[in-house]
């Protein structure tokens, strides 16, 4: 049976709680607090019976902690990719981290002003593509199968709002830790079908 007959269900959740050595913004992965800890079991817990055949993560050092704890309540694989990593900090790489530099673009990619940088980083649109590749081959891999995606809540927000078509009723809304999208690659594109907030 072709992807088209039976696509793959794609969950895409936002990594744990996390701390910071850095008191600056950097590109640092961070680590799972311990109610960050919880939030990946939570999340394995609310997976189970789903059958999740792989679960996929950002190289980072929050979606890696999260994707092994969940894996070890699933029994599955973990598979980093470079290409789910956060946007880049670029030019606020030492700025403090009570601060947040980014807010202003940030509003303005939601507001479709996708060709804005983030000085020294990267616009949505180059986000946007190498979110949107990795998901095609992550979606390609497992035809008819359930897989886990742990990113974060930057590309997330941006890829789900511009690839994604809504299922009626199905809206995204702000990536709480450990919260994840459901969503299929179709013959017709993407689409966004179910949202699943923490308990």
């Amino acid at each position: 049976m072709s992807m088209l007959h039976c696509p793959a269900t794609v969950l895409l959740a936002r990594h744990g709680q996390a701390a910071y050595e850095a008191t600056t913004w950097s590109d640092e992965g961070g680590s799972l607090t311990r109610e960050g800890r919880a939030q990946a079991r939570s999340l394995a817990d609310r997976l189970h019976g789903r059958r999740v055949a792989q679960i996929y993560a950002s190289t980072m050092a929050r979606a890696v902690q999260t994707a092994e704890i969940a894996a070890a309540r699933l029994g599955v694989d973990v598979t980093t990719r470079v290409g789910l990593q956060e946007f880049a900090v670029g030019d606020h790489y030492a700025v403090e981290r009570d601060t947040d530099p980014f807010a202003e673009t940030f509003a303005r990619w939601l507001d479709d002003d996708l060709s804005l940088r983030v000085p020294g980083g990267e616009t949505a649109d180059e986000v946007i593509a190498r979110a949107n590749s990795v998901l095609q081959d992550i979606a390609d891999a497992h035809p008819g199968e359930t897989v886990l995606v742990v990113a974060h809540g930057g590309i997330l927000t941006i890829a789900i709002r511009n690839l994604m078509t809504f299922e009626p009723g199905v809206r995204p809304k702000q990536f709480a830790n450990c919260a994840f999208a459901e969503t299929e690659l179709r013959g017709d594109g993407w689409r966004l079908t179910g949202w699943s907030d923490p308990d």
